[in-house]
């Protein structure tokens, strides 16, 4: 088993201590610090520090290579990390002796300009809000295996896994869908339509976007960066993506255990 740590280092002011942990419970020649993509090729496990936004850098190019990776949560709210940072030891002994689960979670593929995106949260397209292209709202077809489902006029439109259900998504009215549901949501972001709302479609239907009359490009952002561009007479293609990210997972995991921490919801 060959392992590697990837780490957010604006987290950690000295974070040879974490690499050193890590390493010291591997041999040398089968632990690397990850630092590009091509570090990556030839890992079984990779250990991600930092915050959701962190493990999403590399989330994508993990699930085309296979890699499991488990999630330290040095971040903020950190939902996709499965261990907080005080769990660092029980996390290295879960995967040397292998006594883990593994939870898979779904992508959507993104397909704009000729080329292709894979995203573990979300899709967002959305109206720009500076410059000669400021527009005020937007007007966005969206089908569904062919059939319209409505033109809304909104600042945008957010497309989201489950994993991406309690990001963006619930923040615009969303609803959270648990991580084995085989769905996906649209919800639009600020619609100026009391009938607009968040709609839940299956994930082995295919979503067409397309702005109508936008007179200027919009925003294509997948999971929190900006890839490009979508003009008039563009489309935008979102269905599941082959891959899938692969996280490994304690024994005692509880999605809504999860919710209740992460989200500040517990009331007695």
């Amino acid at each position: 088993m060959k392992v590697g740590i990837y780490l957010n280092e604006k987290y950690f002011s000295d974070n040879k201590k974490y690499i050193d942990e890590i390493s010291l419970a591997f041999t040398s020649d089968l632990c690397t610090v990850v630092k590009s993509v091509t570090d990556l090729d030839g890992l079984n496990v990779l250990f991600v520090l930092g915050g959701d936004g962190t493990i999403l850098t590399v989330a994508s190019e993990c699930a085309m290579r296979g890699i499991k990776i488990i999630g330290i949560n040095y971040g903020h709210i950190g939902f996709l990390a499965e261990f907080e940072p005080d769990k660092l030891a029980e996390a290295i002994h879960l995967v040397r002796c292998g006594n883990y689960r593994i939870q898979s979670r779904s992508m959507l593929k993104i397909s704009a300009s000729g080329k292709e995106y894979l995203a573990l949260n979300d899709l967002v397209i959305q109206r720009n809000t500076v410059g000669a292209n400021f527009r005020n709202t937007v007007s966005l077809h969206a089908e569904v295996d062919g059939t319209t489902v409505d033109n809304f006029s909104s600042d945008g439109i957010i497309v989201s896994t489950p994993t991406g259900s309690t990001a963006y998504s619930l923040a615009a009215g969303g609803s959270i869908l648990t991580p084995d549901i085989g769905a996906f949501i649209l919800t639009p972001i600020c619609p100026h339509s009391l009938h607009s709302r968040p709609i839940v479609f299956g994930d082995g239907s295919t979503l067409k976007i397309s702005p109508v009359n936008a007179g200027a490009p919009l925003g294509l952002i997948v999971d929190g960066r900006a890839v490009a561009e979508v003009t008039d007479g563009q489309e935008v293609t979102v269905s599941k993506s082959e891959y899938k990210v692969d996280f490994i997972t304690s024994d005692d995991k509880n999605f809504f255990n999860k919710l209740l921490i992460k989200l500040n919801i517990w009331s007695k």
